[in-house]
């Protein structure tokens, strides 16, 4: 056989599917997951963070934590999404936003152990919940779980342009991280809708709002 002959792919059972999504989810909740890119910030530098006061870094790492949180339900969100795409286009387009979540969630990570602070205590909660949420939106017609990862793209945006404006003037590097999350947010926004999203029915968008504010309320403190 020459080496130009096509390769046979191995599809993979249901059960080692699953085991591979347990595998990431412990991944993501445990804090070893590890960023393809570097950190937009650079190499960390203690003084960098000596102009801000105490009380400005524990709300830079009140926002960041939200951000983090942010990415967990991202990552869960996608890879629920992927786990039961009807086209393998589709899974891989998920899967590949997935990754590049991967990153901004290490980044998250490292800006909060600069600031002295932590993860969210209900990271484990947040990931059960956006994956289950993943396939659910799956489960409908393609153009609604592609209009879905563009509605979760569109909000997340309008989020991130807030906590941008949030950020104490002086927090250089949590800026940096923030600005480049935004940016590959809006990309995976227009490849969703490049590949057809369609335009979510009322009340949905609402309800995503909803239950965003509560996750970002909650996050920012526990």
């Amino acid at each position: 056989m020459s080496s130009t002959s096509v390769r046979l792919r191995r599809h993979h059972t249901p059960f080692e599917k699953l085991i591979g999504e347990v595998a990431a989810a412990l991944q993501v909740v445990s804090g070893v997951a590890h960023a393809a890119r570097p950190n937009p910030a650079g190499d960390f530098n203690e003084t960098e963070d000596e102009a801000l006061s105490q009380h400005e870094k524990r709300h830079s790492a009140g926002l960041m934590r939200v951000n983090h949180v942010g990415e967990v339900c991202a990552q869960a969100l996608y890879r629920g999404q992927a786990f039961v795409a009807k086209r393998e286009p589709t899974r891989q387009m998920l899967m590949e936003s997935a990754a590049e979540e991967v990153d901004h969630l290490v980044w998250c990570d490292q800006r909060l152990r600069e600031l002295g602070s932590r993860v969210s205590f209900l990271n484990p909660v947040w990931y059960a919940g956006s994956f289950a949420l993943g396939l659910v939106a799956s489960l409908t017609p393609e153009r609604y779980n592609l209009g879905f990862m563009a509605e979760t793209e569109r909000q997340v945006e309008a989020h991130l342009d807030g906590h941008l404006k949030e950020l104490p003037a002086q927090d250089s590097r949590s800026r940096k991280i923030v600005v480049q999350m935004r940016d590959d947010e809006i990309k995976h926004r227009k490849t969703a809708q490049r590949h057809g999203a369609a335009r979510l029915p009322d009340p949905v968008p609402s309800l995503m709002k909803l239950t965003s504010r509560l996750m970002t309320s909650s996050s920012y403190w526990i």
